[in-house]
């Protein structure tokens, strides 16, 4: 069942909603940069995009602070940006810049940003728990209040490493949160030709606190989360949170023909019904909160910021080839 958390008038009126607009635009449009990049043959290697699912990262990461931690998935550039990144080092990153995050050496899948708590993304299915549960483990050590999230795809649950991270997080009561994409696909397969059973009964086996919420209405991911990132602060242990969401794309830029494993009545639905901008934008313009104009306006802004972005990226060196065992490690 879909958990809801009824806002208050207050939040309503005072909640972030227009920042939380504004991050999910963002990366909308930065995604849309990232598909150009690559069919224009500007961009090395693959990318994931995370057009559909912007709900969640934002409702996601408004809740946490600046030096909480986070880890990503191969689908992250969303996770990214939600958590601070810089739009023109992302953009270096992925087009293999020196300028870029990891100095062009990890692209698409492997950006971090540690100066805002991002450890980073990992092309490895489940790969980034063990560091997600780990850094929650070191901040209960160190006895500060952060809290580490883990974002990971409903393919993980198939990962035993999963298992083995949530095992010690509940004996140890870390302050860790998983938060479970759910975009209904595994590559190409859909989730429940792959995952037996109930997704929350498997962190419940953990006596992990275990929810399910919408993940197209930001507002109740957000909501949701502020619950229980405050519940890990006063120490009452992990969490797991599946988020209901969905991929507009296909798994890779490359996968253009999807007709063979979903349908296109499927995305034209959730485009024009389910979509989490265009839920959170009517729902502003029905409370009041801001203005057709306004809603047009931030877009604008955050489109010029885009390009900018991409112009300096696309302007910027290459490392130069004496670096290319720098800051490798085995």
């Amino acid at each position: 069942m879909t958990e809801t958390v009824p806002l208050r008038p207050e939040q309503v009126r005072d909640g972030p909603w227009l920042e939380m607009y504004r991050q999910m635009m963002k990366i909308r449009l930065f995604e849309e940069q990232v598909n150009n990049l690559y069919r224009s043959a500007k961009m090395p290697g693959l990318a994931h995009l995370y057009t559909g699912e912007e709900g969640v990262a934002v409702g996601v990461c408004s809740a946490l602070r600046r030096d909480d931690y986070i880890t990503s998935t191969h689908r992250g550039h969303g996770h990214c940006l939600a958590k601070g990144a810089e739009i023109d080092r992302m953009f270096a990153e992925l087009l293999g810049k020196e300028a870029g995050y990891c100095k062009g050496k990890g692209g698409s899948m492997h950006i971090a940003d540690h100066a805002n708590g991002n450890l980073g993304a990992n092309a490895i299915v489940a790969g980034s728990t063990g560091i997600a549960t780990g850094a929650a483990f070191s901040a209960k050590r160190r006895g500060t209040d952060q809290v580490s999230v883990c974002f990971i795809g409903e393919g993980a649950l198939g990962q035993g490493i999963l298992y083995e991270v949530m095992n010690m997080a509940s004996l140890w009561v870390l302050p860790v949160l998983y938060v479970c994409e759910n975009n209904l696909y595994n590559e190409y397969t859909h989730y429940l030709e792959a995952t037996a059973g109930d997704v929350l009964d498997r962190p419940r086996a953990f006596g992990i606190h275990a929810l399910d919420v919408d993940g197209q209405d930001v507002r109740a991911v957000y909501a949701l989360m502020k619950g229980l990132v405050e519940r890990a602060r006063r120490g009452e242990g992990p969490a797991f949170l599946q988020c209901n969401t969905y991929r507009y794309h296909g798994h890779h830029v490359g996968d253009v023909d999807r007709a063979y494993y979903r349908s296109k009545d499927e995305e034209q639905l959730w485009r024009d019904e389910r979509d989490p901008i265009a839920r959170l934008g009517n729902w502003l313009l029905e409370t009041g909160i801001a203005e057709q104009d306004s809603l047009k306006s931030i877009e604008d802004e955050v489109r010029g910021e885009i390009e900018r972005g991409v112009a300096v990226a696309l302007e910027a060196p290459f490392p130069d080839p004496s670096e290319v065992t720098d800051d490798v490690y085995a």
